[in-house]
């Protein structure tokens, strides 16, 4: 078997290998109501890697829905007493016009999308700061547990979280595998210039991937609201960098065109298990940052096509 088609099994060997290692290491890691726990606190990550997957799918980047998520959970906090379950759908949408923007100065102003997002990331910071007065806002629980504490009960011993992030996941299969739309974001990853010959619409595919990208980054930055119960210009930070990891450990390269959101399942499993095993070794924060950025750069070598290399970069 060629080293290319074994590629594509390497995240799940990786995963394998991983959760036999820290079984062994810790049968208890194999609690079923421990998994179960563990696997619903990172749906956040997960629903922000899944907007994240869109747009490295046609071969660029986002940098923003950190700042994003943060924006939300600060609107989130300042506006539920206004507008109560309401706020959710003003969040949507803040996330999904961040998003598309930063799809219209990449396409319309041919700026680089790593640019142009943290830019925009900038700009969603900024903004959270002004709306919190710089400080950290803490949310009504009454109106909290009213408006959105189903999101955290359970049923039959399932959490919510789960079946939201499930129900996510199934609309991003379909919108990639099953519409139109997914086969374009494909022909886009796989060779921009071939799609535009083609006569897709190329800028607009690409500023609906930022756009579902910003909109996933709003509803993972509502979730922290609801859970943390509060809101702050820095509450998300640090889940850009496990995002992006998530994303490219799970098979979905740089370069575009390969991989795509169930390859996310699996590399958001990675990155939970990595980070399960950090605690156990009494890792501390910082230094899981600096392993992170090694699992970045190796996915990275991994899984990005250098025959793409010599294109222009997006």
């Amino acid at each position: 078997m060629k080293l290319e088609a074994l590629k594509h099994f390497l995240p799940w060997f990786t995963l394998l290998v991983l959760v036999t290692i820290i079984g062994i290491a810790n049968p208890a890691f194999f609690d079923p109501a421990g998994l179960i726990g563990l696997v619903a606190d990172i749906v956040p990550l997960f629903i922000m890697a899944l907007g994240m997957t869109f747009v490295i799918y046609i071969g660029g980047i986002d940098l923003s829905v950190q700042q994003v998520a943060n924006l939300v959970t600060v609107i989130t906090t300042v506006y539920l007493a206004n507008f109560g379950m309401g706020v959710a759908v003003i969040c949507i949408l803040v996330g999904f016009l961040f998003g598309a923007f930063s799809g219209f100065i990449t396409t319309r102003l041919f700026v680089p999308s790593f640019v142009s997002t943290l830019a925009m990331g900038f700009v969603a910071l900024s903004s959270a700061r002004y709306l919190s007065g710089e400080r950290a806002l803490s949310m009504d629980t009454t109106l909290r547990n009213e408006n959105f504490g189903w999101i955290f009960g359970n049923t039959a011993g399932i959490p919510h979280e789960l079946a939201i992030a499930g129900v996510l996941l199934f609309l991003a299969w379909f919108l990639q595998t099953r519409t139109t739309f997914g086969r374009a974001l494909k022909a886009v990853g796989s060779g921009e210039l071939a799609a535009v010959a083609s006569g897709l619409k190329v800028d607009r595919i690409k500023i609906l991937a930022f756009g579902i990208s910003g909109t996933l980054a709003a509803i993972a930055g509502l979730m922290f609201s609801v859970k943390l119960s509060g809101g702050d210009a820095h509450i998300a930070n640090g889940f850009l960098l496990l995002s992006i990891v998530a994303v490219l450990v799970g098979g979905t390269p740089l370069t575009g065109g390969v991989g795509g959101v169930i390859n996310t399942v699996v590399g958001t499993l990675i990155v939970l298990v990595i980070r399960v095993a950090m605690v156990y070794l009494e890792i501390d924060a910082t230094q899981q940052q600096l392993v992170f950025g090694v699992v970045l750069i190796a996915a990275i070598a991994l899984t990005i096509d250098r025959s793409k290399l010599r294109g222009v970069v997006k």
